[in-house]
């Protein structure tokens, strides 16, 4: 995913300004594609001057923030990235570097920061679930709530997975083994 592309979606789900983006970023979007300020406003920049979008008219005043629709050639740009193919992309964790370095050099000053991430996930998947019981209660969802709520499932499933994951890998350092520091493999 691209953040141009993140940030058509948005847009088509609400003509927004780009702090208003930054904030909607924050609370939905960002869960799986973050993006700074600054990048959300670069990019909108771009996309401006590809022509797939434009700001509103606005009455002139002074401190009025600029909001953003999509065009449709930026609607076509969504459509056709939407229906493209791409490859998953490999998994990139540097905790699971870390894990398993920590089998060659020793678990010295890992067992806190497995316990940290832990903690971590337990947080991200209390706000998921709260978030699925506030906007996702409904048993008729409609097609495209059901699609948003199909990605919100996703991230559940995510957190579940390392919270058991991060469970189980505290039971191993812990276990009868973990004074003797690093197996060999």
């Amino acid at each position: 995913m691209s953040l141009p592309h993140a940030i058509l979606t948005a847009l088509l789900e609400k003509p927004s300004s780009g702090l208003e983006l930054t904030r909607r970023f924050d609370r939905s979007i960002g869960f799986f594609w973050s993006a700074t300020h600054q990048q959300i406003y670069r990019e909108l920049g771009k996309l401006e001057q590809a022509d797939l979008i434009h700001a509103l008219a606005q009455s002139p005043s002074r401190g009025r923030k600029r909001e953003y629709e999509v065009l449709p050639a930026g609607r076509a740009e969504l459509t056709a990235w939407v229906g493209a193919g791409q490859d998953p992309k490999p998994i990139r964790d540097a905790l699971l570097l870390r894990l398993r370095a920590a089998a060659v050099v020793g678990r010295d000053g890992l067992e806190p920061e497995l316990e940290r991430h832990l903690l971590a996930h337990r947080r991200q998947l209390a706000e998921y679930l709260t978030i699925e019981e506030r906007d996702f209660g409904a048993a008729d969802l409609g097609g495209e709530d059901r699609l948003r709520h199909l990605v919100l499932r996703a991230g559940i499933g995510l957190e579940t997975f390392w919270i058991e994951w991060l469970t189980e890998s505290l039971a191993e350092f812990r276990g009868p083994d973990a004074a003797a520091g690093a197996h060999p493999g």
